[in-house]
């Protein structure tokens, strides 16, 4: 059962797995981290503030985009899902977004 559930989620995957989209993940990744670390004041006040909500879901994307980034792929589907390429791009993208705009 578990192994018929790891075959589905790779082939949901199947469509992002380009080299692309793999350095689009890791250019955002160390892009979100170095602003960060450069100044994380001016950088918490572009994106709306490290809050509950906020900080929790950059450090999970930030890790999920460089396991995907690095070509990583977890065998289980559990593991698939929770590093999942579609959800890090879109919260990395949304921040992006904030920090370019705000």
């Amino acid at each position: 059962m578990s192994n018929n559930w790891s075959e589905k989620v790779t082939k949901i995957h199947a469509p992002l797995d380009k080299a692309l989209l793999r350095a689009l993940s890791m250019v955002l990744g160390f892009y979100h981290i170095a602003m960060m670390m450069w100044d994380p004041k001016h950088y918490s006040a572009a994106i709306g503030g490290f809050n509950p909500v906020i900080a929790p879901l950059m450090i999970w994307a930030l890790c999920s985009s460089m396991i995907f980034g690095v070509g990583f792929k977890p065998r289980h589907w559990f593991w698939q899902i929770l590093f999942s390429p579609y959800f890090s791009l879109l919260i990395l993208l949304y921040l992006t977004v904030l920090r370019l705009v705000g």
